[in-house]
């Protein structure tokens, strides 16, 4: 099993209460959460989703 290591950056919704997260080396891979954990959890699962289709071909 091989691991990547992705940077993300998370920032503060400036309309809403949650934040919003992206991965600059992903581009148009992104979420968003209520708090800053949660957000990492989407970010992540947004990633794999992301790379999912790479890995099938």
């Amino acid at each position: 099993m091989k691991f990547y290591s992705f940077q993300i950056v998370i920032e503060k919704e400036s309309e809403d209460e949650g934040y919003f997260a992206y991965s600059p080396t992903l581009p148009g891979c992104f979420s968003n959460g209520r708090t800053i954990e949660e957000t990492k959890q989407n970010i992540r699962e947004a990633i794999e989703l992301h790379l999912g289709p790479l890995y099938e071909t």
